[in-house]
């Protein structure tokens, strides 16, 4: 019998790593329609960053929810029916050792195999890492208010020429242009 299996993750069902990593909004928020956003995390990313986090230190399941929320600045929070299967998958492959502790609770160590399998995947932590860097840049500048309504009627500006109406392909090159050239600016801003 697996450490997990049992109350700990009941009713959130046996999702593993292909749950893993849908977002919606950080914790639990749109629901309700919008369809699907972007995953966080693609397939087997979760699993290099429980082992990064591991690495640091050994760690709780409830502890490595929090860290991964600190980690994408509350954008996303597995829930541990994303958790623990993923751990009793690091487990079942001998990446991480489980061991109870006194009050229940279990506490979750790297093991050589885990520490060799994430030396081994250093190129696409790295990506992992810059991915989440990228989208955490985009979520202080939309924190800014004028920066938000700036964007916003960026958006809805564009979606009404280029979506909403018969555009011709100069027109639309222009469009890019404007885009570009407003993008170039920004880049030699001081």
């Amino acid at each position: 019998m697996r450490p997990f299996s049992g109350s700990e993750h009941r009713g959130h069902g046996h999702r593993g790593e292909h749950g893993e990593c849908e977002h919606r909004g950080g914790r639990g928020e749109g629901h309700g329609g919008g369809g699907r956003r972007q995953r966080f995390f693609g397939h087997g990313e979760l699993r290099l960053v429980i082992l990064s986090i591991l690495k640091e230190s050994a760690s709780h399941g409830y502890e490595l929810i929090k860290a991964i929320e600190s980690l994408t600045q509350g954008h996303y929070s597995p829930s541990p029916g994303v958790i623990y299967p993923t751990l009793d998958l690091l487990q079942d492959q001998g990446l991480i050792t489980v061991q109870e502790e006194d009050g229940g609770r279990k506490k979750i160590e790297i093991t050589a195999d885990g520490s060799q399998m994430l030396e081994a995947s250093q190129e696409p932590l790295a990506q992992i890492q810059t991915r989440l860097k990228a989208r955490m840049v985009g979520h202080e500048l939309r924190k800014n208010p004028q920066m938000k309504r700036a964007l916003d009627n960026f958006k809805a500006v564009l979606d009404l020429k280029v979506n909403q109406g018969d555009i011709s392909d100069a027109q639309l090159k222009q469009i890019i242009g404007i885009i570009d050239r407003a993008a170039l600016d920004i880049t030699q801003l001081d």
